[in-house]
């Protein structure tokens, strides 16, 4: 008779509770971080800060400011507190961007500790389900006084069904916690570019001055 899923779970006792626990959290801020991270930020740091320069060449600097002021992304508010500053130096520019960064992108990283506790702790909560299963099945052999083979085995094997359900939960995270923090560590790349890009023209251009 094939076991479900289910009577798996079952058989793998209490412990196997907090590893759901666990993996249900995960999920939750996973399908959030895949959200904020490939979908609500899908703006090209490099392209925009194009679009910006053509505009303050073909309109100035206010125009390129109130373009900015209707796009909806944390790159086009650090452009903007940059332009905000024309005038003052490059040094002031580049700090109301740098300080700008800080605060917009802060939520890059929300949540990101949680998935990789959640790496480590289901493998370790797993564990001690198997550590407490293999207790409970040598209690019952020193009980009946005799080391029965399927008992021994039927004890192993449901003793093992929670380190199997918390590495089955870590493995995924792991590769999503890779590849969100790929996608973190390249955007926060692309917005320092970006931002070096517009100072850079700003100073050539001598909208902004040296010192």
């Amino acid at each position: 008779m094939v076991e479900t899923l289910r009577d798996l779970f079952v058989r793998g006792g209490p412990m196997m509770w907090p590893i759901l626990i666990v993996a249900l959290i995960a999920l939750a801020i996973s399908l959030e971080r895949f959200y904020s991270l490939f979908w609500k930020i899908r703006t090209n740091p490099v392209k925009l800060v194009e679009q910006v320069t053509k505009i303050i060449e073909e309109k100035g600097v206010n125009e390129a400011i109130e373009f900015l002021s209707k796009q909806k992304n944390p790159v086009a508010k650090v452009l903007a507190a940059g332009l905000e500053k024309v005038g003052k130096s490059k040094l002031v520019v580049e700090e109301a961007m740098t300080r700008r960064a800080l605060r917009e992108l802060a939520f890059l990283d929300r949540g990101m500790i949680y998935i990789a506790a959640s790496v480590t702790l289901a493998p370790i909560l797993g564990f001690l389900g198997t550590v407490s299963g293999m207790i409970n099945a040598f209690d019952a052999i020193a009980k009946a006084g005799e080391v029965e083979p399927t008992v021994v085995a039927a004890g192993i094997s449901e003793a093992l069904l929670t380190t199997a359900f918390g590495l089955l939960v870590a493995a995924p995270f792991s590769l999503l916690y890779a590849i969100f923090m790929d996608r973190i560590n390249s955007y926060q790349r692309q917005i320092e570019e970006a931002a070096n890009y517009l100072l850079e023209y700003l100073a050539e251009a001598g909208i902004v001055r040296e010192a």
